[in-house]
């Protein structure tokens, strides 16, 4: 008899109401090349068939563990409830909404095992409803700029279009890198902070231009990032701008500022002045002009030149 071999990397997979999505999610793992993975499914307080999927899926492969959360908790609860679980060397994230490449793994975890870093980034592409099937777009000019050309051991110093990846699941990291690190919680854009800490705080991280994850512009319009018009998740989203803003700040890394703040510029600011324009609540215009007057009394603002294509870039 073959014994299956350790798994090396732990995959964090909440979800909550996506039973539409979560069987590709969780066939997307199954694919990997890198086998020796185990995976956390996190229901978090679901009333559609999520669970009943999450828990066939750990009936039918061991390398499905899964929590339920009676009430719903948030991503980032969620998120930290599969930390203090893992016992693996290394950790990653995928939404359950979303779908791994099948190199993903093999990819990131090669790239790590061979320079010693403490995490790995890779690119991703939106996917979008055509008809009745989510079609890959084109690789984003922000999603390039952070992801190629490949870079090993490299630094935030060295490449500050880093900062400008600020999703969980388009990483693989060493476990250790998150002592004393979690997720904010009862908020959203919790990827906000996390990612420029992981960015400052690692000795070295790696860069790879592969797309390995297909990010899910939901129809339903479900997704956080759909839900911009709506004045409390609007708090929250320039909330996570401030806050990695503050955390770039606080490490001296001035020209990740500067880079931060022409995408901020290029592409958060116009969508949410469009909103601001018609939106029935003053208070929503007046909170976007209070930020962008904070961004503008920073010093890197003067340094800022965003690219006018990443806008239009949106739409794909």
């Amino acid at each position: 008899m073959t014994t299956a071999a350790a798994p090396i990397v732990t995959i964090i997979v909440p979800g909550r109401d996506i039973a539409a999505f979560a069987p590709a999610a969780l066939d997307s793992l199954r694919a990997q090349t890198e086998a020796r993975w185990q995976a956390i499914l996190i229901d978090d307080g679901s009333v559609d068939d999520t669970g009943a999927i999450f828990t066939d899926a750990a009936a039918r492969d061991p390398r499905f563990r899964v929590i339920r959360h009676d009430a719903s908790r948030g991503l980032g609860a969620a998120r930290n409830v599969g930390i203090d679980l893992v016992d693996t060397p290394l950790l990653g994230y995928l939404d359950a909404d979303d779908e791994f490449m099948p190199t993903a793994l093999e990819r990131l975890t090669g790239t790590l095992a061979s320079t010693g870093s403490d995490f790995a980034a890779g690119a991703y592409v939106r996917t979008r409803l055509q008809g009745e099937t989510y079609v890959p777009g084109r690789l984003q000019p922000w999603v390039a700029a952070a992801t190629r050309p490949e870079r090993l051991a490299t630094t935030l110093t060295a490449h500050p279009h880093a900062s400008t990846n600020i999703v969980a699941w388009s990483k693989i990291s060493r476990t250790d890198l998150w002592t004393g690190l979690r997720f904010p919680e009862n908020v959203a854009y919790e990827d906000q902070v996390v990612a420029q800490l992981m960015n400052t705080r690692a000795r070295a991280f790696d860069v790879v231009p592969d797309v390995l994850v297909h990010w899910r512009f939901r129809a339903d319009g479900g997704s956080l990032t759909q839900s911009k018009a709506q004045l409390p998740v609007l708090r929250d989203y320039l909330h996570g701008l401030r806050s990695g803003i503050r955390v770039l700040r606080e490490a001296e890394a001035q020209a990740a500022v500067t880079v931060r703040l022409e995408l901020i510029l290029a592409m958060d600011m116009p969508p949410l002045l469009a909103i601001a324009e018609t939106h029935p609540d003053p208070a929503y215009s007046a909170e976007v002009a209070s930020f962008i007057g904070e961004l503008q009394e920073l010093p890197e603002f003067a340094a800022a030149v965003p690219d006018p294509n990443f806008a239009a870039a949106i739409a794909w």
